[in-house]
């Protein structure tokens, strides 16, 4: 089995469970003057994340590959960092979990390439549907930020 493959699926899948988790912090910890909105948020896209974790696990043992368990193995596969405090800014939650996603986007884009490669057709939709899920995931944080006159965001 190509290791290239391999590493490129358990970093994806890693990478993809480690912004489940960081989406519950997000909508556990969150306060502020739109608490319920942004619960509502965070719930949404870590509820739409955790639905994708068994499949994407089933779709790693079809092709052989034993799925990364365990939170050291996963964090050390994993392309994304932990929140940088537990007292974070909606705002902050936001922009973290916005740029992560744009991230995941993007490593989903690369694996879908590595699955083509190496003809693996039902796996390249799973990673493709997850790349669009991403970008989705981006376009609702990016909206609900707030955004400064002049800002580009």
């Amino acid at each position: 089995m190509d290791q290239d493959f391999i590493r490129a699926l358990r970093t994806a899948f890693s990478s993809e469970y480690s912004f489940l988790v960081k989406a519950q912090d997000a909508h556990w910890n969150v306060q502020g003057d739109e608490f319920y909105q942004d619960h509502l948020l965070f719930e949404t896209i870590y509820q739409e994340v955790e639905e994708s974790i068994d499949p994407f696990a089933e779709q790693l043992r079809q092709c052989q590959i034993f799925v990364p368990s365990g939170l050291a193995k996963m964090k050390s596969l994993s392309i994304l960092d932990d929140f940088p405090a537990d007292d974070l800014t909606c705002d902050v939650y936001k922009q973290v979990l916005l740029t992560d996603s744009d991230n995941l986007a993007d490593l989903f884009a690369s694996a879908f390439a590595v699955a083509e490669q190496n003809k693996e057709h039902g796996l390249s939709n799973f990673l493709a549907d997850r790349q669009a899920a991403h970008r989705k995931h981006s376009w609702m944080l990016r909206a609900s930020l707030v955004v400064e006159p002049g800002d580009t965001n």
